[in-house]
C-alpha cells in the first residue's frame, strides 16, 4: 500500500465557484467549482484538520483564483478515535491552487501533498468542467495527471536520507493518471449530498512504481462521500468518508468539517 494514504487525500476538492461576483459578495459553498476566501477546521479519526483558503487577482474579469493550505491529523493520539496507532504528530500537509474560467464553467486546479508518516508526496495537474444542471443533480468531470517521489520505495534502490542535497535523499518515483467526477444531489436550499469517485493509475517510473504504486496495483478506485448542511450563508458543516476498492467504508478516513466563508 505504498501511496494509500495519498490516494485518500486526493479525492476531496473543497473548493466552490462560478459566479460572477465581487470578493464581499457571498459565493454558494455547495459548488465544487465556487471561489472564496475561507478558513475551516475538522475532526477526524486521525486528529484535526486545519484549512485557510485565500482567493487572489487573477488579472483578468473572466477568471478567479484561490490558494488553499491544509494541515491534518493533528494530535491524533490524544483526541483521535480510529485506534489505529495514530501519534500528535502531523500527519500531512496539502497544498491547491484553484482557477475557474467564468466564460465555460472550466476549473483547472494544482494538487501537492506531503505524507510525513510514509515520506512519500505528490503533485498533480487536473482540468474540471461543469456540466449543465438537470434537476437536482450537478456533474463535474476530471481528468488530470500528476508525479509521485519520496523516499524509496525498495529498500536499497534509492535515496540516502543522510544526504546533504535534498535531491540526493528521496525518489521520482514516476508519473500517474487520475479520471473521475465530483457528483452533487442538491436535496433542499440547505442539505446536499456529493460522491466523487476518482480512478487513479500508473502510467511511467520505476517497475516498483508502476506495478505496485496504488496500494499494492497499478490503478486504484478512490470514492468520497460527502452530506453537508449550509447553517448560515457563510457557514456549513460537512460529513466525509473516504475508501478504496481495497478499503472498507469502515476501515477509511472520516472526518466532520466546519468552514467559514469571508
Amino acid at each position: 500500500m505504498l501511496l494509500q494514504r495519498s490516494i485518500l487525500s486526493l479525492t476531496p476538492l473543497l473548493l466552490a465557484s462560478g459566479a460572477i461576483a465581487e470578493e464581499t459578495e457571498v459565493q454558494d459553498m455547495s459548488d465544487p467549482l465556487a471561489v472564496y476566501t475561507q478558513a475551516g477546521f475538522g475532526y477526524t479519526d486521525k486528529g484535526l484538520n486545519l484549512k485557510v483558503g485565500q482567493t487572489y487577482d487573477t488579472g483578468s474579469d473572466t477568471t478567479m483564483g484561490m490558494n488553499v493550505f491544509e494541515i491534518k491529523g493533528i494530535a491524533g493520539e490524544a483526541i483521535g478515535w480510529n485506534g489505529r496507532d495514530a501519534d500528535d504528530s502531523i500527519d500531512s500537509i496539502r497544498f491547491r491552487n484553484f482557477g475557474v474560467d467564468l466564460t465555460n464553467g472550466r476549473g483547472t486546479q494544482v494538487d501537492m501533498s506531503w505524507d510525513f508518516d510514509s515520506n512519500q508526496g505528490s503533485a498533480s495537474y487536473s482540468f474540471i468542467q461543469a456540466l449543465p444542471q438537470m434537476g437536482m443533480f450537478n456533474f463535474y468531470p476530471l481528468a488530470g495527471v500528476g508525479v509521485a517521489a519520496g523516499e524509496e520505495l525498495v529498500e536499497g534502490t534509492g535515496g540516502n536520507l543522510d544526504a546533504d542535497q535534498l535531491r540526493d535523499r528521496y525518489n521520482m518515483h514516476g508519473t500517474f493518471y487520475v479520471a473521475g467526477m465530483y457528483a452533487k444531489m442538491q436535496l433542499t436550499d440547505k442539505i446536499w449530498l456529493n460522491y466523487n469517485p476518482m480512478y487513479l493509475g500508473t502510467m511511467s517510473g520505476s517497475s516498483t512504481f508502476k506495478d505496485f504504486g496504488f496500494e499494492g496495483s497499478d490503478s486504484v478506485l478512490a470514492h468520497e462521500f460527502a452530506a453537508s448542511y449550509q447553517i448560515t450563508p457563510r457557514a456549513n458543516v460537512r460529513y466525509f468518508a473516504n475508501w478504496t476498492e481495497n478499503t472498507s467504508i469502515e476501515d477509511g478516513d472520516h472526518r466532520i468539517e466546519f468552514n467559514y466563508q469571508f
